[in-house]
């Protein structure tokens, strides 16, 4: 079993978390929606995930809806002492799978209480409001009114810390005045780096920044080069590109997600994986050449 320690550790809302975690998006159903097609999978994947020394899980009620909470409660309630769970607010789901803002105080309220009910939580660790001016990419608007209310339930004790998702710096510099920001969840992986220099000023502060689609997501990440280092470790490009965001800087804190065993052992062999300063050469041109084709 890969020893995911070796991948070094960093806080988390006060809470030191191995740096190799879970996403537990791909649990439901089809565009994340609906139950899972195997249920006893995704039991067994959120046990493995725990038993191989994972202690950062991100999850949310949108997820299903509901759907990868129940799972998670009842795979590993009552959860071991050093798990963090980290769910997300902001959307809702139509009848038909479709996302859906949910900005209102009555909004983030009621995604509270959903997350706390089917979690069987009585305080959420961390709570990443989830910016959706555009789904898919961060857009400038303002978010002092979703955040003041998380802010409210934060007071109420309901959320112990909030973070922010989709968001881009200008959001992330207003929220702090409302709160502080204990992580950041934005697209980024190695074709697409549009927040190379955030990351670098979250690190200076302290703060986690915590990739999604870190793989690719809907559309994998392809690449030569990528394929030709995978190759000359004796490993998969997933796994390189995962060691790629755990070398890239210390606050970076990975959720792959997977309904499958067998593909989450291999994510988390990704913590075995050491690159020379030559592989990450060439790997560091491949958003370049991405950018220029």
């Amino acid at each position: 079993m890969t020893d995911i320690s070796k991948a070094g550790t960093f806080t988390l809302g006060g809470r030191s978390v191995k740096r190799m975690g879970y996403g537990a998006m791909q649990l439901a159903g089809p565009g994340v929606f609906g139950p899972p097609k195997d249920r006893d999978g995704a039991i067994a994947v959120l046990r493995e995930a725990v038993a191989s020394g994972i202690d950062h899980i991100d999850t949310s009620d949108f997820y299903g809806p509901h759907i990868t909470n129940q799972l998670i409660r009842e795979a590993l309630h009552p959860y071991p002492d050093n798990l963090v769970i980290v769910t997300k607010a902001g959307a809702r789901r139509g009848e038909d799978g479709s996302w859906i803002p949910a900005f209102s105080g009555e909004d983030l309220t009621q995604a509270v209480h959903d997350n706390l009910r089917n979690l069987r939580l009585d305080t959420l660790h961390v709570v990443n409001l989830r910016s959706m001016f555009n789904p898919h990419h961060p857009v400038e608007g303002s978010l002092e009114a979703p955040l003041t209310a998380l802010a409210e339930l934060q007071r109420q004790g309901l959320v112990r810390h909030i973070g922010l998702s989709n968001v881009t710096p200008t959001q992330i510099e207003d929220a702090r005045r409302i709160a502080p920001v204990v992580c950041v969840q934005n697209l980024y992986n190695l074709a697409h780096r549009d927040d190379d220099a955030l990351i670098d000023e979250l690190a200076s502060a302290g703060t986690a920044y915590v990739p999604f689609f870190p793989l690719g997501g809907f559309t994998p990440l392809q690449s030569t080069a990528l394929s030709e280092v995978a190759k000359g470790l004796g490993a998969t490009p997933m796994q390189v590109a995962l060691a790629w965001l755990l070398r890239r800087a210390p606050n970076i804190l990975l959720i792959p997600g997977t309904s499958s065993v067998g593909h989450l052992r291999e994510n988390l062999a990704a913590a075995d994986l050491e690159l020379s300063n030559d592989a990450m050469t060439a790997l560091d041109r491949i958003a370049a050449e991405k950018k220029s084709g």
